[in-house]
């Protein structure tokens, strides 16, 4: 029995109206990779992490429990499991089973990421517990009034605190805020790069050239909607990374099966083993730049096969050895 796609995405829209996010995070998970960075609070350029790394142990969490129900005739149950969620929230019991290594590894890419950021000469702040989830997978299910107040509720908070440019860190809040943003904000004027471009554009010095090969995997959203293609490229050659595009790469890339996890668990599984096929093929060291992708390929990689964020790679090539969080 197919998993009722209704009650499940009931859950997480009511979710983001009365809680704020998809799968609620209290303000300490929210913040915690940032502590001991000392980042300034807030300012006209800022850090923009939209939750993705730090919900994504509870997001793989549901999907493995979603993984158990599919085919169960406990399915038929969720309706009822959307109408107590609107009461007590049942979803925050998936960030009590979500992996404690998939945390502090999510964590350990976003201050590899501000790390690298600072190595590069960039100054920015951080809004702590006032940062918002983007909204990226509402949208993404098609719940568009739901995320066009949502956006709207960011988009507010952006302005009370005075941003003028974002940085983003994940693929989906980069296409959220670039593309999307402006379609349900009227006058949404700030400013978005990834990490990845303001990194590219700042050319930080090579520390520890990284002598190796890896089999890179674009992000679908990165390469077909924002063509964010070559910045993590050059970053890799500079870095001393030598690059093995798998059999499909760029705008031709292979999605990583992770978008649908949580509705179509067995197909999701499918795609990302196919993934991985490819990527294989191209070598053992394969580097992803969404945090979606490396929980998903890291998931279906075979035996002797090492699927890496690739702030880690440039935190190693980039950043001195007493800062690394490698």
């Amino acid at each position: 029995m197919a998993l009722p796609i209704g009650p499940i995405l009931g859950i997480l829209g009511d979710n983001l109206k009365q809680r704020g996010s998809v799968l609620p995070l209290t303000r300490a998970a929210a913040t915690r990779w940032s502590k001991g960075l000392d980042l300034p609070r807030g300012g006209e350029t800022i850090l923009y992490t939209g939750h993705m790394y730090q919900l994504i142990p509870a997001i793989d969490a549901m999907a493995s429990q979603m993984a158990l129900l599919e085919n169960s005739r406990i399915t038929k149950l969720l309706g009822m499991g959307r109408l107590v969620n609107k009461v007590i929230n049942l979803s925050f019991f998936m960030s009590l089973m979500a992996s404690k290594e998939l945390k502090q590894r999510n964590d350990e890419a976003l201050r590899n990421i501000v790390r690298l950021l600072q190595a590069a000469g960039v100054d920015f702040g951080y809004l702590y517990g006032d940062e918002m989830y983007s909204g990226a997978l509402v949208y993404d299910e098609g719940m568009d009034d739901v995320f066009g107040a949502h956006a709207r509720r960011v988009a507010a908070r952006f302005k009370k605190h005075g941003v003028k440019k974002v940085i983003t860190v994940d693929p989906h809040t980069t296409n959220m805020l670039r593309e999307i943003y402006p379609k349900f904000v009227k006058d949404f004027d700030v400013e978005v790069q990834s990490y990845l471009e303001v990194v590219a554009e700042n050319s930080p010095e090579v520390l520890q050239p990284q002598d190796q090969t890896v089999a890179f995997h674009d992000s679908c959203v990165y390469a077909r909607y924002e063509s964010i293609l070559a910045p993590p490229r050059e970053l890799l050659a500079k870095a001393g990374v030598s690059v093995a595009e798998p059999e499909l790469s760029g705008t031709n890339t292979h999605c990583c099966g992770g978008p649908i996890e949580a509705l179509f668990p067995s197909e999701a599984h499918r795609i990302s083993k196919e993934r991985v096929a490819q990527l294989e093929k191209a070598g053992k060291q394969i580097v992803t730049m969404c945090p979606i992708c490396w929980v998903n390929l890291r998931k279906a990689a075979t035996e002797g096969t090492t699927v890496q964020d690739i702030s880690q790679l440039f935190s190693a090539a980039f950043v001195k050895s007493s800062q690394s969080c490698t």
